[in-house]
C-alpha cells in the first residue's frame, strides 16, 4: 500500500487513487467526518469460514448496537481475529452475511467496507514508519473520506486530540513506543469517519498504567463520537472494565453472550479458559 502514497513538504498525496480507495469529495466538513454516525446496527448472521477442511468460524451470529462496546473474547485460536477479518473483507466468507443496518456488505472489498463506516486496527500495528504521526492520520482521512489536505489536517488534529497524543503529531512513526503506536492506529481509524470501530487486541503489549489510561479514552470516544466498538483482547481487566456485553467463542463457535457479570460465571466459559476440572 505504501507505493500509493508520496510524501513532500506539503504533506502526503495519493498518487494511485485506485489503491487508496477511489475518488474524493472536497465538501466534507471535518467535524462531520468524525461525528456522522448512523443509527444502524452492525450484525453478522451465521458467519462461517473454512480453511482447507478446517472450520475456523462456525455459524457465528452477533450484533453491535450504535454506541455499544461489545467484547469478542475466547481462548487462543477460537476465531476472534478471523471473524474481524471476515467482517472487514480481508477474508472471503464461506457462508453467512455481514450487514450494516439493511445494507448487506457480504463480499465487499475492504476499502468499500471502510467507506461505509467500518474501521479496524490490527494485532500487529501497521503504520507508515517514514511518515510523521500527523501524516499517518491524514492519509487515512484522505483515503476513506476523500477529504482535501486542509480537511484531512483538521480531521487528524481532532483524532489525535481524542487519543491524547496531539503532542506527538510531528514525531516520525518509526520511533514511537508500542503504547503510542496503538493510539496512533486508533486515531487513524477515527479519521475514516467510522460508524463502528473494530479493535483487534489494542491492549497487547501495554503495561498496567497504559491499560488504565486506555479504558477511559475508549469510553470517551464512544460518548463523544457515538460509534459502536467491537473489541478483541485477552486482557480481562480491559474487557471487564470497558465492555457493555461480551460474546465468547471457542473452537470457532459461540459458547456464551451477555453482560460481563453473567459471562464470567458461565460454566462453558470457565471450562474454555481453565479446563473441565475447574467446573467439576
Amino acid at each position: 500500500m505504501s507505493v500509493a502514497w508520496t510524501r513532500s513538504n506539503q504533506g502526503v498525496t495519493c498518487v494511485a487513487p485506485w489503491l487508496c480507495g477511489g475518488g474524493r469529495s472536497s465538501d466534507i466538513p471535518w467535524l462531520d467526518a468524525l461525528k456522522d454516525v448512523s443509527a444502524s446496527s452492525l450484525s453478522i448472521e451465521s458467519l462461517t469460514k473454512d480453511f482447507a477442511g478446517l472450520r475456523a468460524v462456525d455459524d457465528v451470529s452477533l450484533t453491535v448496537q450504535p454506541g455499544e462496546i461489545l467484547g469478542l473474547i475466547g481462548p487462543n485460536g477460537s476465531g476472534k481475529t478471523t471473524t474481524i477479518n471476515l467482517m472487514t473483507g480481508l477474508l472471503n466468507i464461506t457462508s453467512g452475511h455481514v450487514r450494516l443496518g439493511e445494507t448487506n456488505m457480504t463480499g465487499w472489498p475492504p476499502h468499500t467496507i471502510s467507506k461505509h463506516g467500518l474501521a479496524r486496527t490490527f494485532q500487529m500495528v501497521r503504520l507508515f514508519k517514514e511518515f510523521t504521526v500527523r501524516e499517518n492520520v491524514e492519509v487515512a482521512a484522505i483515503a476513506a473520506t476523500g477529504a482535501s489536505r486542509r480537511e484531512a489536517a483538521a480531521i487528524a488534529r481532532d483524532a489525535l486530540n481524542r487519543m491524547e497524543i496531539e503532542h506527538l503529531q510531528e514525531i516520525r512513526a518509526s520511533i514511537l513506543p508500542q503504547g503510542e503506536e496503538r493510539r496512533v492506529e486508533i486515531a487513524r481509524a477515527l479519521a475514516t469517519r467510522p460508524k463502528y470501530l473494530l479493535l483487534d487486541e489494542p491492549g497487547a503489549g501495554l503495561n498496567d498504567a497504559e491499560i488504565e489510561r486506555f479504558v477511559p479514552t475508549l469510553q470517551r470516544i464512544r460518548a463523544e463520537v457515538g460509534c459502536g466498538i467491537l473489541i478483541v483482547d485477552h486482557d480481562m481487566r480491559l474487557i471487564m472494565n470497558l465492555c457493555d456485553r461480551l460474546h465468547v467463542l471457542n473452537y470457532g463457535r459461540t459458547i456464551a453472550e451477555g453482560s460481563p457479570e453473567v459471562v464470567r460465571n458461565e460454566p462453558l466459559v470457565i471450562e474454555a479458559y481453565l479446563g473441565s476440572e475447574a467446573v467439576a
